[in-house]
């Protein structure tokens, strides 16, 4: 029986993408090739426990949510993702994907929406940037650049307009915690007339840095 290595299951408000603050329950895979200098979430890089598709959908069901966002650490790492996803979209919930963008995602449920991270320069993993997975996206899937500093953004419109992002499909920008004032960030999108939604962590304004929430 397909086994994946969990670090947690967990039901909270969605923090980000257009589905924010929607209910959902989150599956939290264990593992990630990438080391990010501003993630929230290494303590998903090891440890965990094994669990079955069956186990992890019986889990969910607990939360009697209509929304579910697998992610990571990186959950494309373990091949056992795909089945899940499938599963999950099987069972009739709405299901989300958050992925660094460094790993083909051609092979992911149409069903699916896909959340595609685009790393930059200030993430330490631009280098990892997988281009050819913008080919595949479609009009319900979403990319995200998450924003050091003026820099970032910067190189993040010029790559957003050199691809023609918005015509494919949502764009988010967002500023990392403490690196970025939203307020800056803000003025930048409005000064140049940016076709994408600013996102701030929903969950974090709530909650704090509090795993699991």
């Amino acid at each position: 029986m397909p086994k994946l290595r969990i670090t947690e299951i967990f039901y909270s408000l969605q923090g980000e993408t257009s589905r924010v603050g929607l209910p959902t329950v989150f599956v939290r895979l264990t593992g990630c090739p990438l080391r990010c200098v501003y993630c929230d979430t290494s303590y998903a890089f090891s440890g965990g426990h094994d669990a079955s598709i069956a186990q992890i959908i019986e889990q969910v069901a607990l939360h009697q949510a209509r929304y579910v966002t697998v992610t990571g650490g990186e959950p494309l790492a373990q091949r056992n993702c795909l089945p899940l996803l499938r599963a999950l979209c099987d069972e009739g919930y709405e299901v989300s994907l958050e992925t660094s963008g460094a790993l083909d995602v051609s092979e992911v449920d149409a069903r699916v929406m896909r959340v595609l991270d685009i790393k930059t320069p200030a993430s330490g993993e631009v280098e990892k940037n997988l281009w050819s997975n913008l080919a595949v996206l479609n009009a319900h899937d979403e990319i995200k650049f998450v924003l050091c500093d003026e820099a970032d953004y910067t190189w993040a419109r010029q790559v957003m307009l050199k691809h023609e992002l918005d015509s494919k499909c949502t764009v988010l920008f967002a500023p990392v915690q403490g690196k970025l004032s939203p307020a800056d960030l803000a003025g930048w999108i409005l000064r140049d007339h940016l076709p994408v939604r600013m996102q701030v962590q929903l969950h974090k304004l709530l909650w704090g840095n509090v795993p699991g929430r």
